[in-house]
């Protein structure tokens, strides 16, 4: 977010110089919180497409609730909880998810300040007679905005279903809000992608718009959409678009930071200075920039906890201190569940490797005291396996000798990459009955993971988001993903399960797990606040 913090700054002191050129500047003009008559120009559109990324941006950086991260992988198939925070407790145990849940208010009040943002944007852009602007201008701002209101409407719909479609900037309070259907959200989702896919520029490594979306990133969200609307002909569409444009390619060759070192292709994008485009990314479609804001006013807007959710807690361990090498100091509070360390991978894959996924320790502390056992390897006792020193992924890892503690990780957050829209394409090709061309498509992305080839016998749904865990562990929203294709309840229940000879601790446990919880409750709030009407309530869930 340097760039993005920078024009603000601008912004704002271009601001203070032109108000204070005239005495009038002190008159007060009185304006509605809800109206978008500030917007009239390119600078304030800039600063409000900008304010899009912040607003996109705090849902990776806030930390007031810590377990927020841990919503979105808890209680799938893929992770168990071992030090939860709060937020994220009924996400596993789910006899526990009430109406009045915090997460689901969480997601409900961000996904509608999105909403009204770039209601506000387009209202103004399309009404905009001033010639100060070309139409083209124009068009590439009410671009921008439509591909923010269409991923908030996707994230509504997969999330909750049909909700309040709402288009136009809110002039005054309202409390009769309904439920639209389904296939009306679709239907302006497709709309507002159509035209954000016609009107958005081409992929840039200028610093100004490295980190804004470009038509390819549309695309994406176009084939994703499309895939859960059930129509996979047009998400393959989609996803060739972006394939056959020859602006991405597969990173297969070590580059970056720390190409001198050992490591491998897959794990070179994931390092600090390696993830934009502009830093050698080649498959990067469209990166969300993060910066420590000691380092750059403003640089994020928060404190990110990837690495403390998915780090291990090793520091915990007499004789181990926080290293660059393992990933910086974590918390650890999710673990990989039994599944992903000892059966997703086959033995060669590239994404199971010592530098994507850490396994073994061995004693790092070089002071007098444990001599005689540094570089020795730490032995698995006790809880260790569970909370300290298992097995995680280094995709987050990140280290600041300046702050060893590390409550943020200031690292960019990859949003799309080419790597996913194989995925998507493949998972398009075995809805359509075509499994020959998923093996075809899946085998790319397995021939740059040295994995062994797969057939056409072995495609289906649950081998395309078995590779989805292989590929985007850790980058990917679990939840969402199991929530779009309706497979959260079958592949929790039968693959985040505990061997029986290894007890895992109740309190990990999956508990009351039922098909309603393929949608997340009307937030209950929003129901007694909208008194006008009724905003009917999901199926099952109880005291709406």
């Amino acid at each position: 977010m340097k760039n993005i913090s920078k024009l603000i700054i601008v912004l704002l002191g271009l601001n203070l110089v032109l108000s204070s050129c005239g005495d009038d500047f002190l008159e007060e003009e009185i304006r509605s919180d809800f109206t978008p008559e500030t917007l009239n120009d390119e600078l304030g559109y800039k600063a409000q497409l900008i304010g899009l990324y912040q607003m996109l941006s705090t849902f990776e950086t806030r930390s007031s609730d810590q377990g927020w991260l841990c919503v979105w992988q808890a209680g799938t198939d893929i992770t168990w909880p071992t030090e939860p925070q709060g937020i994220e407790v009924p996400y596993y145990k789910y006899n526990q998810l009430t109406t009045d849940d915090n997460a689901a208010y969480q997601s409900w009040q961000l996904w509608y300040n999105m909403v009204e943002n770039t209601n506000s944007i387009i209202s103004s852009v399309e009404n905009n007679t001033s010639e100060e602007l070309a139409q083209e201008e124009k068009d590439a701002i009410n671009a921008e905005a439509r591909f923010f209101r269409a991923y908030a409407y996707n994230n509504l719909a997969t999330l909750f279903g049909g909700v309040p479609l709402i288009t136009e900037p809110v002039t005054e309070a309202r409390f009769d809000y309904t439920r639209n259907s389904l296939e009306e959200i679709n239907a302006q989702i497709e709309e507002d992608l159509t035209f954000a896919t016609a009107n958005l520029g081409e992929p840039t490594s200028a610093p100004e718009f490295e980190s804004r979306v470009n038509k390819y990133a549309a695309h994406q969200l176009f084939a994703t959409f499309y895939l859960r609307s059930g129509q996979p002909d047009l998400a393959e569409d989609q996803a060739d678009i972006i394939i056959n444009s020859q602006a991405f390619q597969l990173v297969d060759e070590r580059y970056g930071v720390k190409s001198s070192e050992p490591g491998d292709p897959f794990s070179d994008m994931f390092f600090k200075g390696n993830q934009r485009r502009s830093q050698g990314n080649t498959e990067a479609i469209w990166v969300l920039e993060n910066e420590n804001p000691a380092d750059v006013r403003g640089g994020s807007s928060g404190n990110p906890q990837h690495r403390r959710i998915w780090g291990a807690g090793y520091h915990n361990i007499n004789g181990m201190i926080p290293a660059d090498s393992l990933g910086g100091r974590g918390v650890a509070r999710i673990r990989l569940n039994n599944w992903v360390i000892y059966d997703l991978y086959d033995d060669t894959d590239m994404r199971n490797s010592k530098y994507n996924i850490h396994r073994r320790f061995r004693y790092n502390n070089p002071a007098s005291d444990f001599a005689d056992i540094y570089g020795e390897l730490v032995p698995y006792t006790g809880i260790d396996t569970l909370s300290r020193i298992q097995p995680y992924t280094l995709k987050w890892g990140h280290f600041d000798p300046a702050d060893v503690f590390g409550f943020g990780m200031w690292k960019d957050f990859i949003q799309m990459r080419l790597g996913e829209t194989y995925l998507l394409k493949a998972e398009a090709q075995v809805m359509q009955d075509n499994p020959g061309g998923a093996a075809t498509t899946i085998n790319i992305l397995r021939t740059r993971a040295e994995a062994p080839q797969v057939s056409a016998g072995e495609m289906d749904m649950d081998f395309i988001l078995d590779e989805r865990v292989r590929e985007l562990l850790a980058e990917e929203n679990r939840r969402m993903t199991l929530m779009r294709t309706k497979m959260l309840v079958e592949r929790a229940t039968r693959l985040n399960v505990q061997n029986p000879n290894i007890p895992l601790p109740q309190t990990m446990r999956i508990e009351g797990l039922q098909e309603f919880h393929e949608l997340f409750p009307i937030p209950l709030r929003e129901i007694q606040l909208n008194k006008e009407a009724e905003l009917t309530q999901n199926p099952g869930y109880q005291g709406s």
